[in-house]
């Protein structure tokens, strides 16, 4: 009966820590105007995400969730301008494909819709990287590309745990509501984070000598 209890608490108390860290998410996110707030927010939700997968579940989550939030916030907004960019692009050529007569649209979906799915999957080890890593942001981006090309396992195991989430949130959109954000940050932290031990693994791995 106690360790039942000891379980009961203890999914309790990190109910209560991905909501309270949702919230941080959204409120820091509104104290930047959101335009500038989103990003450092999210930035600062990830680097949370990491202390906890590194041991740290007892940090003072509002306390470390500002300090993040402050150093970080103009290299944040800056990866957020270039990740805008992107999407603003990706807007374009929707509005320019829909606007284009029928016959162009059966081949030009196709190259559009293949860069959105690794744009898509690149973002899933941007913020990690962003946050693992104390370098410049070109840096990061390449960081986070290169950690995609040679992780398509990582990859798949992040699509395998976000898909069914977001149908359950569908479903239950109060949960994406009070969960959303900063579940996502934690499988796909998680994910990251194996994939960068492995791949630094790899690259420190003595070359076998030549017989």
């Amino acid at each position: 009966m106690n360790n039942t209890s000891s379980y009961i608490y203890l999914g309790l108390e990190w109910i209560t820590r991905f909501a309270y860290l949702n919230l941080l998410w959204v409120l820091f996110s509104l104290l930047g105007g959101v335009l500038f707030g989103f990003y450092p927010a999210t930035t600062s939700m990830f680097a949370i995400c990491r202390e906890w997968l590194k041991g740290n579940t007892d940090l003072p989550l509002f306390t470390s969730f500002w300090e993040f939030y402050k150093k970080d916030f103009l290299k944040s907004n800056l990866l957020g301008l270039f990740i805008t960019v992107i999407l603003l692009l990706i807007a374009l050529d929707i509005f320019y494909i829909q606007a284009s007569p029928n016959e162009l649209l059966d081949w030009t979906y196709i190259p559009l819709f293949a860069f959105m799915l690794i744009f898509t999957f690149f973002l899933f080890y941007l913020f990690p990287s962003f946050v693992h890593y104390d370098i410049k942001v070109p840096s990061v981006i390449k960081n986070a590309f290169l950690l995609m090309l040679v992780n398509p396992p990582a990859t798949a195991v992040i699509i395998f745990c976000l898909v069914p989430l977001f149908f359950i949130m569908r479903l239950f959109p109060a949960l994406a509501i009070i969960f959303g954000g900063s579940l996502y940050a934690f499988l796909t932290t998680w994910m990251a984070m194996h994939a960068i031990e492995k791949t630094h693994k790899k690259a420190s791995r003595p070359e076998e000598s030549l017989p």
